[in-house]
């Protein structure tokens, strides 16, 4: 994987997108807050598949697109409840525990979202997708990608304001990826994946 290709084109997706990219990134965090935290999973379904549209077909973001996907209301809250309790758990016994169980979920959950608003995958079905593409070789891939949303949405989330222009990169980047990844594993057909059948298996000529 080239990294760093993925992160070019995120980083010129943010600024060519950069002013519907603030707008609707303001909005979801607003709505995350009015609401308690209760519409944060399904907002950010809603904002990542607006962030792939807007990579894949050049399409701006829009603010309507953060409700577009509420049919997935309580399989992402339920799921999101039960992460959170697992990572409190965590961090009641040790700090470290609760960033271990942190990163994991991170780590294996990372395409999660896009599989199920881009795919129509259901919860179970997406986390497992996301957990093959995850662990496919080189590990080091998903490891560094990982780690980079980590550290954007980190020093984005140290800087006044800063996660406006934060969050929609770390995101674009990841979609980035899983664009990548996802058309290998799960998107369409395509002529080099194309496996013809062994010889010992074709019919032969009758005379």
């Amino acid at each position: 994987m080239n990294f760093m290709q993925h992160l070019e084109k995120a980083w010129q997706n943010t600024l060519g997108f950069i002013g519907p990219l603030l707008l609707i990134t303001v909005v979801q965090i607003l709505v995350t807050i009015v609401s308690f935290g209760i519409l944060a999973p399904v907002t950010m379904a809603g904002y990542t598949q607006s962030l792939l549209l807007a990579q894949r077909d050049g399409r701006p973001p829009e603010i309507r697109d953060l409700f577009s996907t509420m049919s997935l209301f309580f399989p992402l809250f339920g799921f999101f409840l039960l992460v959170s309790v697992a990572i409190l758990i965590g961090f009641m016994f040790l700090v470290l525990p609760g960033f271990v169980v942190a990163f994991l979920v991170i780590f294996a959950t990372m395409y999660m979202m896009p599989l199920m608003t881009d795919r129509g995958m259901t919860l179970l079905e997406a986390i497992k997708v996301s957990w093959e593409m995850a662990i496919r070789p080189p590990l080091t891939d998903q490891l560094v990608v990982s780690l980079a949303c980590l550290i954007i949405l980190s020093v984005g989330g140290s800087i006044p304001f800063a996660i406006l222009v934060a969050q929609p990169f770390a995101m674009l980047l990841l979609l980035s990826v899983y664009e990548q990844r996802s058309g290998r594993q799960v998107g369409k057909h395509r002529a080099d994946q194309f496996v013809p059948p062994p010889l010992s298996s074709m019919p032969s000529k009758q005379d």
